[in-house]
């Protein structure tokens, strides 16, 4: 049994999203509300008159409520490595659970836009053979995605060696 992927009861050790990717969606939950709080005070104020103006609360409402709902969905994330799957567990309201056999994986991608490479993160995508099991992992650190990435695709080699 390898270290780190069970306790000692069995049980699956779960890895949580590291706090980098609810900053970086609580800064463009801020940016794209804010403005767009600025640009309807403005064009209703100017258009309609400063009565008007006041339905710029509107977009501020929904950044409260976009605050708190970004906060419960990053804590919902996690995922276990274990001895013959990935498992990778989201959701709030509905809680999904994907398990992704190691011998099924035929791609293990490491991907990054501009966005996540300046908050310094990185997201892994795994392909399987039945479209319906592709998964992703969201906002990792870059190392712990590349660390990931290989043992991923290290185990997935062994498994489909076998069948």
């Amino acid at each position: 049994m390898e270290t780190g992927t069970v306790d000692r009861g069995g049980k699956p050790v779960w890895r949580s999203l590291p706090p980098g990717l609810l900053r970086m969606r609580r800064l463009l939950l801020v940016v794209w509300l804010g403005l767009s709080a600025l640009a309807v005070g403005l064009l209703l104020g100017l258009l309609a008159g400063p009565g008007w103006a006041l339905f710029a609360v509107l977009p501020l409402a929904a950044l409260g409520w976009g605050w708190v709902v970004l906060g419960r969905n990053w804590r919902s994330w996690r995922y276990a490595e274990r001895i013959d799957d990935l498992l990778i567990s989201r959701g709030v309201l509905w809680r999904e659970q994907t398990v992704v056999p190691y011998g099924r994986m035929q791609l293990v991608e490491v991907t990054s836009g501009p966005v996540e490479r300046y908050f310094g993160l990185a997201s892994v995508q795994l392909h399987t053979a039945a479209a319906a099991t592709d998964a992703t992992i969201p906002g990792l650190d870059p190392a712990e995605a590349e660390r990931l990435r290989d043992r991923l695709t290290e185990l997935g080699e062994a498994r489909s060696a076998g069948l």
